[in-house]
């Protein structure tokens, strides 16, 4: 298995915490986020992970640096300038060489999700596989009766994409979190030329998903945390004990 760990952000929710140290390195039960997520990788059967930088670049580096995970780790520099997800991947494109499947995750969700048979269930024909849970969220993931994305949608705005998606074809879709996980083809890759430098890596799938089939997966008695911001921070180091995380 592969992977690219997005740990580039600013950790702004997390002030003034970040200010002094990076989201990736933020400690839950006194672990750090990232060492979390590289030991859980490891597991699963990770032999190479790449991991993006930007705020505080250098301690992430010096943090890798210092530690032996088992596995092939490289840093992908963003620190002339913070990508997005899309943009991120994208800069990464050289680290993932070959035909292999690349499994995306955010340095600062925590789950249950059993990260090895996730990446294994994609199938050849899917440009990408993105876990999501039913779990409350002002922004879903709209997917029709074949499980292929079909749209998005802000619950507090009504604002939906595409733009024009009327109610009755609204009523037939099913909405879903999105959980900061996601499995994608190295197809990709060719299908970004063109981007902007910066661009989020959702909204690529939003404007492809009519040609390329991204699909939902989901994990009976999913958990997930998204600890990227001071409330549920608080409430980490009771969820990691309680999934044996």
């Amino acid at each position: 298995m592969r992977a690219m760990i997005f740990a580039a952000g600013l950790g702004s929710r997390l002030k003034p915490l970040t200010d002094r140290i990076p989201k990736a390195l933020v400690p839950v039960g006194g672990v750090p986020l990232l060492h979390r997520l590289l030991i859980k990788l490891h597991a699963a059967g990770c032999t190479h992970a790449v991991i993006n930088v930007h705020h505080h670049a250098g301690q992430i580096t010096d943090f890798i640096a210092a530690r032996n995970y088992g596995m092939r780790i490289e840093i992908s520099d963003e620190s002339g300038m913070l990508l997005d997800t899309g943009g991120g991947l994208r800069r990464a494109a050289a680290f993932f060489p070959g035909n292999e499947p690349v499994l995306l995750h955010n340095v600062d969700i925590l789950s249950n999700l059993k990260l090895d048979t996730f990446a294994a269930s994609m199938k050849p024909d899917s440009l990408a596989q993105v876990a999501v849970s039913d779990r409350s969220s002002s922004r879903q993931l709209l997917f029709d009766e074949g499980n292929r994305l079909a749209g998005w949608r802000n619950v507090q705005t009504g604002a939906t994409r595409p733009a024009d998606i009327d109610a009755a074809t609204l009523a037939t879709l099913h909405p879903h979190a999105f959980a900061g996980i996601h499995v994608v083809s190295p197809r990709i890759f060719g299908l970004m030329s063109g981007w902007p430098e910066k661009f989020s890596i959702m909204d690529f799938y939003l404007n492809v998903m009519q040609k390329e089939k991204i699909v939902a997966y989901r994990q009976n008695g999913l958990a997930i945390l998204d600890v990227g911001k001071t409330d549920t921070l608080a409430a980490a180091d009771d969820f990691t004990a309680k999934y044996g995380l």
